[in-house]
């Protein structure tokens, strides 16, 4: 689930230096925080840890070598461990392929909690040590015995503002309601929140969502489908059928928020009410080369809230850290999804429910939507 979200944010890294909104510097360090590292010549292939190095395995993009100067440079310097970059998807498979050759490359990877944690009860990820990481710097229930939170993101209702600026929507009932506000709707390819929004929207309340009733969910996913123009798989194109007036409302991601606002010159606006809130997090494969100690050691040291301030004012991602939240002015901090006004709104996606259910729901949603 995770995988689709991480290519977005390099391709929201590249509009915001094509249309002038970052320096090519900040382009590069942006793009070297996203991937959690220090790279050092690895572009496409896959990065090979050496002594007192560590790899940091992501979703991939076109990167090109670059300095951390948040967290790779400062790790750097205070370790003597470079951490190298690995685009080629950190998937379930990938990574139980790599523990089970016997002789694992990679050695932290951005995986998505109830991936890390399934993978971790079969002895493929290693416990995180919560003597090196600061569970104090998370989010009070976002540290998983496998998986570190790093980053939050949401799925948000946006809606055409030159429409529905007078009665905005205020719920996901809202965003079902093609009557009430017409026109059509745009939902996310590959399921995730959608299951939510369609319950919420058909009278489930938010503190009785899981476990989910799959079949509840599907037959309103069903019912509703002659009135979506499109199932996104991108933010990139999310937003255009918003901005290209195809779509009158759309469930985005949240880090597409403030683009899309900035984009529409506020013809395009966003609410917080009944988002589903998403952790992305770190993972240490078990056996790897660099060693846990160091990789626990890399994931302690972007635990630092100014340095995740950067990956929030560059890419929209919510700081994982809440001392963070009085680091924002209230200007930025509209657009943070897990400023406390923000996350009071919205509803977190229950981890240990994706990591039993997520492959048949998928595949279930998938048929419905395609049919």
């Amino acid at each position: 689930m995770n995988g689709p979200f991480q290519r977005d944010q390099m391709d929201i890294l590249a509009t915001q230096l094509a249309r002038g909104r970052i320096s090519r510097r900040d382009f590069t360090t942006g793009l070297a925080l996203l991937l959690g590292t220090s790279a050092l010549g690895l572009r496409g292939t896959a990065a090979q840890a050496q002594a007192k190095d560590l790899v940091f395995v992501n979703w991939g993009g076109d990167a090109g070598p670059a300095y951390d100067e948040a967290y790779g440079k400062a790790f750097l310097e205070a370790s003597g461990i470079t951490v190298k970059q690995d685009g080629s998807g950190p998937t379930e498979g990938a990574i139980a392929a790599q523990v089970e050759s016997g002789k694992p490359t990679w050695d932290i990877v951005d995986a998505d909690p109830f991936s890390a944690e399934a993978l971790g009860k079969k002895g493929m990820i290693e416990p995180i040590d919560y003597a090196v990481v600061d569970k104090a710097k998370m989010r009070e229930g976002f540290g998983w015995d496998h998986a570190a939170s790093s980053y939050f993101y949401s799925y948000i209702i946006a809606y055409d503002a030159t429409k529905f600026g007078d009665n905005p929507p205020k719920s996901m009932a809202d965003f079902f309601d093609v009557e009430k506000f017409p026109g059509k709707r745009a939902l996310y390819k590959w399921g995730v929140g959608m299951w939510e929004a369609a319950l919420l929207a058909d009278g489930v309340a938010p503190d009785a969502l899981y476990p989910l009733d799959m079949k509840r969910a599907h037959d309103k996913i069903a019912a509703f489908k002659d009135n979506v123009i499109g199932y996104w798989g991108g933010g990139a194109e999310s937003q255009s059928l918003l901005l290209n007036g195809e779509a009158s409302m759309a469930l985005i991601w949240s880090t597409r928020a403030k683009l899309i606002e900035q984009d529409s010159g506020g013809d395009i606006a966003f609410i917080w009410d009944q988002g589903l809130i998403a952790p992305g997090s770190m993972a240490v494969v078990k056996g790897n080369p660099g060693g846990k100690d160091a990789a626990m050691q890399f994931i302690a040291s972007a635990q630092d809230p100014e340095k995740q301030l950067v990956m929030f004012r560059m890419l929209g991602q919510g700081p994982a850290n809440p001392a963070a939240d009085a680091l924002l002015p209230p200007e930025e901090a509209k657009y943070n999804p897990v400023a406390p006004e923000n996350f009071a709104k919205q509803i977190p996606l229950d981890m240990p429910w994706y990591e039993e259910n997520y492959g048949p729901a998928l595949d279930e949603y998938l048929k419905i939507i395609s049919a």
